[in-house]
């Protein structure tokens, strides 16, 4: 916030009041981690009837295992919440646990329902498990019951956010409301992103499906027969099992140096399933249409409460989403009630907000946020009907500010009073290593300015430390890291501003142009944003990658001719942090960073197959009309 302070305190006080009366709900959530899992399973003994077990038939005749829990004492219809997960949530621990138990306190229903294909779920399993049909069938199922008021409200983190997308779009009836909670694996293309549920990054694959489809995907999966069919029985074989199969171990950080990358998993003895399909494709490959993704054209039908970290794998295309979902107005009434929530945390570890919080190694403050109580007062007003438990004044979208350590708020995303401030990626021609002659400014470069040049070698790509990542068996631990082991290297590019003489607040999306040229037919460009502290501490804000072939658009990949100059724009980077006084602004240019993406070999031929690379030798341009830039979108 800018300007008078007289008119900045009174921004705060107003911005703490929204904030305060946007979470509020009829009861309050009760703090459930200081319970052993015996105290739980009793509480839950108390208010809740179980129904385990339950087969809930799908149109094609396949039937999914459902867990019911229903208030013990409960007349009447009631709401209902579906948790819909490819895990193994049958034995309830953790967040699962914790919302059964609220949401039973609080009058609801509670499913927890494994995807086709998982655990006690018939049928053959398939990423996002068939939104369209199998979740249709099962709010329409929810919906017919006696127990139920006919209003349904989907509810989740991660896998059990991204099946609600492709859903929203159908316009089921009693699909009443959504909570989506870090969803971008279930996002198709959307506006400037076409990640394919996370699969790419400008192109380029993501390693951390390789590690989360060996562990979840398992077509050699043991099932119950179709014949037992009695509830309580059934009940009571998955009481005493859980057709979770125990795999080997694997060292990540060293199998995923494999080549070629289509035999990382078969390599391992694993038979081809889900990933073999998958790593063959492009990013616009038809076959992205047939599954359970959400793309921008097929509309958008539920009022949804979003919650989005800036730590996370996918933080653009969820933001994005967000603004298409405003815009869609084919249903006008969903359209009109979209919420946004973006905390300063990785994947999902919204439990982990309040005072003193460390993201990575980097501390943010006092992030408390009543999380449940706005999940809470969401449902009441769409499922009960209660229009004060989450009022209209509530603001559509509640950031927080990193490095300023502060809540804001603002009326669409990214708020409208930012304006882009270009920098130009300048240096003598030794922009090398945190210790070169890069640096960024205001001022384009003149004619005849040096470029800078690096050698890139698949065999040696540069290490990923920190930033949004997830899901990938600890080879990256997202979040904020000191970056300047990586800055020590020669194949990196350093440009930073001089220190900062008032704050910069850069809020919304970072976009980049990069002039480059290649000694080979393709390569990647890695771009990372980077807020350096007084003493030098890089802390990294965030990063983004492209693949050269792809500039033309994913439907036209070509290849790069020796010594052209081409124009790359990555995907944008999104945020929000505040560059204080004293603090220099940095971005870093590279062609790899590894292990988050799969390394660009360099040959320009189809690069997940092959096993042998070759180095390239790369430019940025700076100078005419070859300028690089990036431009970020400062608040005012």
């Amino acid at each position: 916030m800018k300007g008078h302070p007289l008119k900045r305190i009174t921004a705060t006080l107003a911005v703490v009041a929204l904030l305060l009366v946007s979470v509020s709900s009829s009861v309050a959530a009760q703090d459930y981690t200081k319970y052993s899992p015996e105290a739980m399973e009793k509480e839950l003994k108390q208010n809740a009837v179980s129904r385990l077990g339950v087969m809930v038939p799908m149109r094609d005749g396949v039937e999914l295992s459902t867990d019911v829990y229903t208030p013990k004492g409960a007349t009447g219809p009631l709401p209902t919440i579906l948790w819909k997960t490819p895990y193994n949530e049958h034995k309830l621990r953790g967040g699962t646990f914790r919302y059964v138990l609220e949401s039973v306190k609080r009058g609801y229903v509670f499913i927890v329902q494994n995807e086709r294909g998982r655990y006690f779920s018939q049928g053959k399993w398939e990423i996002l498990g068939r939104p369209q049909t199998d979740g249709y069938d099962t709010l329409t199922w929810i919906a017919k019951q006696d127990w139920s008021n006919g209003k349904v409200g989907t509810l989740g983190c991660s896998s059990s956010a991204e099946w609600q997308l492709a859903l929203a779009g159908m316009h089921h009836p009693a699909h009443a409301a959504m909570v989506p909670m870090s969803a971008g694996a279930g996002i198709g293309k959307v506006g400037r992103f076409q990640e394919q549920g996370n699969w790419y990054t400008g192109g380029v694959p993501r390693n951390l499906f390789i590690v989360w489809l060996y562990d979840v995907d398992n077509p050699l999966r043991a099932e119950l027969p179709a014949s037992l069919s009695d509830e309580k029985m059934r009940a009571r074989v998955e009481a005493y099992n859980d057709l979770d199969a125990t795999k080997p171990k694997v060292d990540w950080n060293k199998q995923l140096k494999h080549l070629p990358v289509d035999q990382m998993l078969t390599s391992l003895g694993e038979p081809p399933a889900t990933f073999e399909q998958f790593i063959d494709r492009t990013p616009a490959d038809p076959a992205w249409r047939e599954g359970g993704l959400y793309h921008e054209d097929m509309g958008w039908g539920v009022p949804a409460l979003w919650f989005d970290t800036w730590y996370d794998v996918s933080i653009g295309p969820n933001l994005e989403l967000f603004n298409v979902a405003r815009a869609a107005h084919t249903d006008k009434q969903a359209s009109d009630n979209q919420y946004a929530v973006v905390a300063p945390m990785p994947h999902c570890q919204y439990a982990r907000l309040g005072p003193d919080t460390v993201v990575g190694e980097r501390a943010m403050g006092d992030t408390s946020f009543d999380v449940d109580g706005a999940i809470y007062g969401w449902f009441d007003r769409w499922l009960k009907g209660n229009a004060k438990a989450f009022p209209a004044a509530t603001p559509r979208v509640r950031y927080y500010l990193m490095g300023a350590n502060r809540w804001q708020t603002a009326t669409q995303w990214p708020p409208k009073d930012v304006s882009p401030m270009r920098l130009y990626l300048r240096s003598g021609g030794s922009a090398n290593t945190l210790n070169g002659d890069g640096r960024l400014s205001a001022e384009a470069p003149p004619p005849g300015e040096a470029v800078d040049r690096y050698r890139y070698d698949p065999m040696n790509a540069v290490q990923t430390i920190g930033g949004g990542d997830c899901c990938n068996g600890g080879v990256v631990v997202p979040g904020a890291f000191d970056q300047r082991p990586v800055e020590a290297r020669g194949d990196v590019l350093v440009y930073s501003s001089e220190p900062l003489t008032k704050p910069v607040d850069v809020v919304g999306f970072v976009d980049a142009v990069l002039k480059v040229s290649s000694s080979a037919k393709d390569t990647d460009f890695a771009v990372k944003l980077v807020d350096v502290a007084p003493d030098g501490t890089a802390w990294i804000i965030g990063d983004t990658i492209f693949r050269a072939r792809y500039r033309n658009g994913y439907e036209h990949p070509v290849m790069m001719a020796p010594g052209e100059t081409v124009t790359i724009h990555p995907t944008p980077i999104t945020t929000a942090i505040e560059f204080g006084v004293g603090h220099r602004i940095r971005v870093e240019v590279t062609s790899s960073n590894f292990p988050k993406f799969v390394r660009n070999l360099n040959t320009g031929g189809p690069n997940e197959s092959e096993k042998e690379g070759v180095i390239a030798d790369n430019v940025l341009h700076h100078a005419g009309d070859q300028q690089s830039y990036i431009e970020l979108p400062v608040l005012r």
